[in-house]
């Protein structure tokens, strides 16, 4: 299937929630939620996608013409690009019945393996959601996927990681910006925002590469360092959490300047195109996640989907490469983009 019949599939089994536009760019569904909107004023999601826009690309194709280099080193392990696919949780609430998060995650891990990279999968209420998703990654994908835990109290945040260590799953993260999930603010107490004591705690006790994610601040950037993350994820979580923040394409810039070198760097939000790949490492990210659009090919083509959208991407991103004369990742650099 092509890249615009999967769209139209996915509207069959996501509408009225999610329209599958053409670009997933926040617009159409707003504060929906249900659904793949954001929080009030439910313009954060759009002002992520936007804020990309506003950054250009400085051709010059005055180099050696080569074949871009794409691949992509993470803890030790090689990626065909240094592309990959965001946790996502309720996806049956948000997107429709086609999946939960159980099926979603077990179909998601191996076509993202199956294109050269990995999928961070999701949390939620359900235990079985990460225990089974950890199970299904050790023996269908070598354990190749990067589970990523809520906020919760310390008590279940470590028996999660307990599957993950039992499971020698590759690597681990928390999305501490989940504290501002409504299930997780009913909770109380022990459950909700971690301090870097606390995070140091839970990266030791994990014994992999720790990467926290919902990092908006070069203060965050430098704490999850001093925590001991390996990464971070610069992230607002689309939106979903709190109204009001700046997108990730306006913070990154910052957060680079101040611990690049240190950590590797992912940035998600509103990345929609290989070209918007190319902005983001060229505004210092290592990497970065895409969430939304990987869910509307999911829905349109199950595996299939994954690997249209992931050629697409890379296919757009070695053409950017090519006409601003980077053979390599390493090549891309802040003077080849013009803010």
């Amino acid at each position: 299937m092509e890249y615009k019949e999967i769209l139209e599939a996915a509207r069959k089994n996501t509408a009225p929630h999610c329209m599958a536009c053409p670009v997933c760019n926040g617009k159409a569904c707003g504060n929906n939620v249900p659904g793949p909107g954001c929080k009030f004023p439910g313009a954060t999601a759009a002002r992520n996608y936007d804020k990309w826009q506003e950054i250009f690309v400085n051709m010059d194709t005055l180099c050696e013409n080569v074949e871009p280099d794409v691949s992509f080193e993470l803890f030790g392990r090689s990626f065909s690009a240094p592309i990959f696919v965001a946790p996502l949780g309720a996806v049956d609430m948000h997107y429709g019945p086609k999946y939960n998060d159980l099926s979603y995650n077990a179909e998601l891990m191996r076509a993202a393996v199956d294109c050269g990279i990995l999928a961070f999968t999701g949390d939620g209420i359900n235990p079985d959601i990460m225990r089974d998703a950890v199970r299904e990654s050790a023996s269908a994908v070598g354990g190749l996927t990067i589970p990523t835990i809520k906020p919760w109290s310390r008590e279940v945040v470590f028996d999660k990681l307990d599957g993950v260590i039992a499971n020698d799953i590759f690597a681990a993260a928390m999305d501490v910006d989940g504290a501002g999930l409504p299930f997780l603010k009913k909770l109380g107490g022990k459950a909700g925002s971690k301090s870097v004591e606390e995070m140091r705690e839970i990266i030791e006790h994990a014994g992999r590469p720790f990467i926290i994610k919902g990092i908006m601040t070069v203060a965050g950037a430098k704490k999850a360092v001093e925590a001991g993350a390996a990464g971070i994820v610069v992230s607002n979580h689309g939106g979903r959490v709190q109204g009001g923040v700046p997108s990730t394409a306006e913070v990154l810039g910052e957060i680079a300047d101040a611990v690049k070198g240190q950590t590797v760097i992912f940035v998600d939000g509103g990345i929609r195109s290989g070209v918007d790949v190319f902005r983001a490492l060229a505004l210092g990210a290592d990497a970065v996640l895409i969430g939304r659009p990987f869910a509307t090919m999911m829905y349109g083509a199950g595996g299939e989907g994954v690997k249209v959208l992931f050629d697409k991407l890379v296919g757009e991103l070695k053409g950017t490469m090519t006409m601003c004369g980077a053979a390599s990742l390493k090549d891309i650099s802040r003077d080849m983009i013009r803010i």
